[in-house]
């Protein structure tokens, strides 16, 4: 069974919806025969390689929020995310900018079948140690931590490896009309939109799973 989950890995919801639908693969009967695949998505694909700003302001400009309704939206999703067993520390300092060379490395360590450590590692440092996904050696750093080269990685990035990878994962997400992520697609049967809860991806998987037997 194949499940292709589209994320950006500057995304709260994301990170949340991914632990979410690892807690209900945890639970699923055939969970060895599953195979997840993670696919590229970029919330901001605009915005110049290496051009930071506030990920606040972003927000308070992007939704017309004030930021007094910002801070209490991230105070929220620092509770949603605390009772998944994660730990967000969503502040005013945090920055946003474009994602592509983050995605580039999760697709060189998807050639390493490390592609699942490489995005996990990426989430707790932009949400949990607030580093920054923005610059070359933070991201160099990370994935030699999960097991990357520093070498190879340094060079995929300074020739642009991968970036076709990237924009297939986005050329498809348009194609299915993905607009919004995390976005999971369960073998190509069932689309699933947003972090939903464990009980409902339960479902699905149960579903697919009956009906791969009667085809």
């Amino acid at each position: 069974m194949q499940i292709h989950i589209w994320s950006d890995v500057v995304c709260p919801w994301c990170y949340l919806g991914k632990r979410r639908f690892e807690r209900a693969l945890a639970e699923f009967e055939h969970r060895d025969v599953v195979r997840v695949t993670h696919r590229s998505f970029q919330l901001d694909p605009a915005r110049p390689r290496g051009e930071t700003s506030s990920r606040r302001s972003m927000l308070i400009s992007k939704y017309r929020l004030s930021e007094a309704q910002v801070v209490e939206m991230d105070e929220n999703m620092e509770e949603m995310a605390e009772a998944e067993g994660l730990e967000y520390h969503l502040t005013d300092e945090g920055l946003t900018g474009n994602t592509l060379e983050a995605h580039q490395l999760v697709h060189l360590a998807s050639s390493h079948d490390l592609q699942d450590a490489m995005l996990e590692r990426f989430y707790r440092a932009y949400f949990t140690e607030q580093q920054s996904l923005f610059d070359r050696e933070t991201l160099v750093a990370l994935g030699a931590e999960v097991g990357l080269d520093p070498t190879e990685a340094r060079q995929a990035l300074e020739r642009d490896a991968f970036v076709d990878a990237v924009n297939d994962d986005l050329n498809e997400a348009k194609l299915l009309g993905i607009s919004g992520v995390p976005f999971f697609v369960v073998d190509g049967r069932y689309g699933i939109s947003g972090a939903q809860q464990p009980e409902l991806f339960t479902k699905v998987l149960a579903r697919t799973w009956d009906e791969r037997d009667a085809d």
